[in-house]
């Protein structure tokens, strides 16, 4: 077996990867353990030979042979060990024959595997608590590193990934409330840059266990329930003071629209009084939140 030597400067390298394991044809290698020996045993019968001792030595061989076969299914793997020392891996599917019976095989599967945090209750950048949960889809695409660098590779996912979650969630606001949020990622209305950052993170963290990350997304994301109505209040509030801001600014300009017009017409003309009555009025009606009530003078402007 080929292994890596780990020196100083590489510590964080694998130590096992993947060799490609070097088998037959399954059928063909049947054919010739079930019909080698008895072959063997009429050659030497033929020619005058000791076929009692070629049974003695090869017989027990002969049964052992069946622990040669090994059936790979599509996505899998199977890692095979002699004694504790890892050999190789092999991949191609179908009924294969190896020459050595000895060999211990462990079956890894390399299919698409979705994993689901828990909701995990973190602070965001502006120290707020939030419950958040993720969806990781991975799967394994080096057998030897999966087995044989972590402990349990199902495990790893699942602690590494929800220490990426934690990692991510902490440098992000849950939404822009804050004035130095405005403009910048937040986990909330950023999720495609966010998920990439989270993916990123992850197949960091499992690169060293032979597993590749296809996807990770925010499955769940809300603050917890000692804030939440609190912030709903917050988020109401900054809501109603956007829409304010809208509606003087419209009323703002409706109002030096109609002060232009009625100038550059020369319906009439009003001194700075008669504008400064025009404009508060004006505001008053565009910027109401109920209908108002006119109320029609009969004289002359100035009574």
């Amino acid at each position: 077996m080929e292994e890596l030597q780990v020196g100083p400067g590489d510590k964080n390298d694998p130590i096992y990867r993947d060799i490609e394991a070097k088998s037959i044809n399954g059928f063909l290698g049947l054919g010739i353990h079930i019909f080698l020996l008895p072959i063997l045993n009429i050659i030497l019968v033929a020619v005058g030979g000791p076929s009692g001792i070629l049974l003695i030595i090869t017989g027990p061989l002969w049964f052992l042979m069946w622990n040669s076969y090994v059936v790979v299914n599509p996505n899998e793997a199977v890692a095979v060990q002699f004694f504790g020392k890892y050999v190789a891996t092999l991949k191609d599917e179908g009924f294969r024959f190896f020459l050595n019976p000895l060999y211990n095989k462990t079956r890894v599967s390399m299919r698409i595997n979705n994993f689901e945090s828990s909701k995990l209750k973190v602070n965001d950048v502006n120290a707020n608590p939030i419950d958040i949960a993720a969806v990781v889809v991975w799967r394994v695409f080096d057998a030897a590193e999966a087995l044989f660098e972590v402990e349990s590779y199902d495990h790893y996912v699942q602690i590494q990934s929800e220490a990426a979650l934690r990692e991510m969630s902490t440098k992000y606001p849950y939404d822009a409330i804050e004035e130095k949020d405005i403009g910048g990622t937040t986990l909330s209305s950023h999720q495609d840059i966010v998920a990439k950052e989270l993916q990123m993170s992850v197949e960091t963290r499992l690169s060293r266990a032979g597993i590749e990350v296809l996807e990770a997304r925010i499955s769940y994301l809300a603050y917890s329930t000692e804030i939440a109505q609190a912030m709903l209040r917050r988020q109401q509030a900054s809501a109603v003071v956007a829409a304010r801001r809208e509606i003087v600014n419209g009323a703002v300009g409706m109002v030096e629209l109609a002060l232009e017009q009625l100038s550059a017409k020369d319906i009439i003309e009003l001194d700075e009084d008669k504008k400064a009555t025009m404009v508060s009025n004006l505001l008053v009606v565009l910027c109401s939140e109920t209908d108002t009530t006119p109320v029609i003078n009969t004289g002359t402007l100035y009574q």
